[in-house]
């Protein structure tokens, strides 16, 4: 007899099916799982082997994701993707198009994904979340910036925005003996922040894990919905990271950097503005 999916994908958007079912998944079968719900203009036109390595997974687990879900195999799961993504690029033509053509080139598909990315962002993330984010930068007496690998840079940028405020933090970019030593002295009065993207870092979990045994609060920024890291912390920042490159991108992410500035600047403006104006920022 044929495997056919069952109802649920065909009432509900693909999306949505996998989020509901998602504490049932395998680890590597969750980062498949994630992969799809955020990065679902990919996944809908991606080979079982392409999402495999963009999932950093192998192409069996797709296809036992795919059978996991109710469906025969993968393109039957893709056809569910495919017909979700029409919907949603519908929906988005009737509120005012595409910024740019179907047929264009690569430099304005990269523009175009990083502008659909600002505006995922955008509606993904609340005014609580971003105004709580902001209250805990703004009121913690230490903060610890976890971010390894690519997301080193951006740990980088955060604290050197910060520090325009002055407010100062410290980084911690790699399993060394002077970063473990920054997390050694992680206590209540810390703001322990960890950046993502694609699946965590050991490191970010060891951090999150001991941020929440002593006491310390906790900020986690990914790229994923169903982040592993975010399901520890007490506040959670969503971006988008879609590109047709071969890398993430890291727009939606830059700008959400700069609205936790910006929030931060906002909340005393008046005891900012000489500062900034002696950096000769503005």
């Amino acid at each position: 007899m044929t495997k056919t999916a069952t109802k649920s994908p065909q009432l509900k958007s693909l999306s949505d099916y996998i989020q509901e079912r998602f504490d049932e998944f395998s680890r590597s079968q969750k980062d498949v799982a994630r992969y799809i719900v955020d990065h679902l203009d990919e996944a809908a036109f991606l080979t079982a082997e392409e999402l495999a390595r963009r999932a950093s997974t192998s192409s069996s687990t797709v296809v036992r994701f795919s059978q996991a879900l109710g469906f025969e195999g993968y393109p039957e799961l893709q056809q569910a993707a495919i017909e979700e993504y029409r919907t949603t690029i519908a929906a988005s033509a009737t509120n005012g198009g595409a910024l740019f053509s179907f047929d264009h080139s690569e430099l304005e598909g990269s523009l175009s994904a990083d502008y659909s990315n600002l505006e995922e962002t955008a509606r993904k993330l609340t005014s609580e979340q971003v105004e709580a984010s902001v209250a805990a930068l703004a009121t913690a007496q230490r903060i610890v910036i976890v971010g390894v690998d690519q997301m080193a840079f951006f740990a980088s940028y955060l604290r050197h925005t910060l520090s325009l405020l002055d407010i100062r933090a410290e980084i911690v970019a790699s399993t060394g003996g002077e970063s473990l030593q920054r997390l050694g002295r992680i206590d209540e009065n810390t703001l322990v922040i960890t950046l993502s993207a694609g699946r965590a870092h050991p490191l970010l979990l060891r951090a999150m894990k001991l941020a929440l045994h002593r006491g310390a609060r906790t900020l986690a920024i990914s790229d994923a919905t169903m982040s592993e890291v975010g399901e520890h912390a007490e506040l959670t920042l969503y971006f988008s990271s879609n590109s047709p490159s071969f890398t993430r991108s890291h727009t939606a992410l830059m700008a959400l950097i700069q609205g936790l500035a910006h929030g931060l600047y906002a909340r005393d403006e008046a005891a900012h503005k000489d500062r900034i104006r002696a950096y000769k920022l503005k």
